[in-house]
């Protein structure tokens, strides 16, 4: 029987992740599941994670748990997106190991590479130049966690790996107003537009930038193909001390045509405004998810089903909520 700790089950990628690991448990493979909501164990307190490491000793770890927001949130805190997310990555790895975890899963996100990369963005663009401003701090974690895995792994033979995802979308997402990411915050102000018959959206911006999504399912799947991989098969795709693995769907979309596709599903009919005053942030990011693809797996959900299924997952959580 297999422990498998989630950090983070609570979140869009962590419980998608935990929806698959419940139905393989239920199906018959040996795996036990572990979790702890943020109230019953803060992953920032590193005394709590390690009494929880050593009392649980969970025989691997998926590290889906992190503080996140869209360009709002990263400028508006800053130092709470750096400290938290170090706090997070720094305390769960450093336990597990502690606690004699020899396999561990870290995810990580796009935002870790230079704003002026290369596109499409390969693994090996990861620190070759400046960072976009707008998410700094929480690039300067996520970057820290990979490089905390692949530390442990060369001084102490453990198999901790990292997977970075493209933009996410999907039931679970965050809708909120002003701290939510590009695609739920459109499918929200478009939906409230067409309910109120506005004449018109204004989205942040040009409306130029580029962005690549993908379903939070297909994430889920892609994480645990990663994480499943044999360990010979995962060392041979990647290396030592660049050993993430990009994660994406292959297709990127301007965000004024991302807004066009949403107000069509939700049914806005009304004009849609930019407002070049709001920062872009970066132009294009394209992940190359060339490493992912040649080991074997590729996404199955695309991008205007899947944004009216988290329409419809929005909605019907919005109203069971009252």
């Amino acid at each position: 029987m297999t422990r498998i700790y989630i950090a983070g089950h609570r979140g869009m990628v962590g419980s998608a992740i935990l929806r698959r690991l419940r139905a393989r448990a239920a199906a018959g493979e040996a795996i036990t599941l572990v979790t702890r909501s943020r109230a019953e164990l803060d992953l920032t307190d590193q005394a709590a994670v390690r009494a929880f490491m050593e009392a649980e000793r969970p025989d691997a770890v998926i590290l889906a748990a992190a503080k996140v927001g869209g360009i709002h949130a990263n400028n508006t805190w800053p130092a709470e997106f750096i400290h938290d997310n170090l706090m997070i990555a720094a305390n769960v790895i450093d336990a597990a190991h502690r606690a004699g975890v020899q396999r561990l899963l870290q995810l990580g996100s796009s935002c870790i590479y230079p704003k002026e990369a290369p596109q499409p963005i390969p693994e090996a663009a990861l620190l070759t130049g400046p960072l976009e401003p707008t998410n700094e701090p929480y690039a300067i974690a996520k970057i820290a966690a990979i490089k905390l895995c692949e530390s442990y792994n060369r001084q102490y033979g453990t198999d901790y790996r990292s997977v970075m995802p493209t933009n996410l979308y999907g039931p679970g997402d965050n809708f909120h107003p002003e701290n939510s990411h590009v695609l739920p915050a459109l499918i929200r102000r478009f939906h409230e537009a067409a309910q109120a018959g506005a004449d018109s959206v204004t989205i942040w911006g040009t409306g130029t930038p580029r962005r690549e999504f993908l379903h939070v399912d297909d994430m889920a799947e892609a994480s645990l193909f990663v994480f499943d991989l044999p360990r010979a098969t995962y060392e041979a795709e990647t290396q030592p001390m660049l050993s993430h693995i990009n994660v994406g769907s292959g297709t990127d979309i301007a965000i004024a045509d991302l807004a066009a596709l949403v107000a069509r599903v939700v049914g806005f009919r009304g004009r849609i405004l930019t407002d070049p005053s709001k920062p872009d942030g970066t132009m294009r990011k394209l992940m190359d998810s060339g490493r992912l693809n040649r080991l074997g797996w590729r996404p199955r959900i695309g991008l205007e089903d899947g944004i009216r299924e988290t329409w419809g997952w929005w909605l019907s959580a919005r109203d069971a909520r009252g």
